[in-house]
């Protein structure tokens, strides 16, 4: 159940990020989150990385497992938010911050995330 719902946020992530983004990106990112999906339910099962209040995961503890995989999540992640802020005329940050509101709402029980103020809870 715990992969079946990893990968149901993938698609929901996919869905909601390229909405505004370009075919041949879209794509390209798509591809590279699905295949992340596995690596990043297992981090988040392990407790090592969290959703922090900027749309990035981030690790919670002095673990770094797979820090190679989480810096390409996040550098996706950038480039989309960068091109839905050039198409909203707004900032990567805010488009980070709406994302990660939408991910706190999507996390499961036990996901760890950072409020708004930067203290780091459990679901």
């Amino acid at each position: 159940m715990k992969k079946k719902l990893g990968i149901t946020l993938a698609s929901v992530t996919a869905i909601l990020l390229f909405a505004l983004c370009s075919t041949a990106l879209a794509q390209g990112i798509k591809d590279r989150f699905k295949e992340r999906v596995p690596q990043i339910v297992q981090l988040k099962n392990e407790g090592a990385v969290g959703e922090n209040n900027g749309g990035y995961l981030e690790f919670v503890g002095g673990q770094k497992k797979m820090e190679d995989m989480v810096d390409a999540e996040n550098k996706d992640r950038r480039l989309v938010y960068e091109k839905i802020a050039e198409k909203e005329g707004t900032t990567v940050e805010k488009v980070g911050r709406r994302r990660a509101i939408q991910l706190r709402e999507l996390a499961k029980p036990g996901d760890w995330l950072q409020n708004d103020g930067g203290k780091w809870y459990r679901k």
